[in-house]
């Protein structure tokens, strides 16, 4: 007999379908998605992908509602400071310390159904 999976929260599978609706929005403009949901000690980055010569770090942030702000303010200092640890271990891992990378954002509003997908290229720099 298999082991179950234990079950997924509620959150987990609002998360899951935002990074779904991305990985589909991220392929139809062209992105080459090389890694889902890269980890390293220093935490998670949810899409990492090649667009063209640059490498996009990409965060998917999804919101049921508005009721603390959209999806697309989601982002701030803190998270892109533990993204931007992220990014530089996964360039110095895979020796891509040259190449031209980005933090894009996917922003996701579900809304009584209705799925409002943006994507925000070069949405912040480096932070440390």
């Amino acid at each position: 007999m298999k082991p179950q999976k234990p079950a997924e929260n509620p959150r987990g599978r609002v998360g899951r379908k935002g990074e779904d609706l991305a990985f589909e929005l991220l392929k139809k403009r062209g992105y080459k998605v090389l890694e889902r949901n890269f980890k390293s000690p220093l935490g998670e980055i949810d899409i990492i992908a090649r667009e063209g010569r640059s490498l996009a770090f990409v965060e998917v942030k999804t919101r049921l509602s508005s009721n603390f702000g959209t999806a697309k303010w989601a982002v701030g200092p803190r998270k892109q400071r533990k993204l931007s640890m992220v990014a530089l271990d996964y360039l110095k891992r895979h020796s891509l310390l040259e190449q031209p990378a980005r933090f894009d954002v996917v922003a996701i509003d579900l809304d009584q159904g209705q799925a409002k997908v943006e994507l925000i290229r070069n949405a912040f720099d480096l932070a440390y």
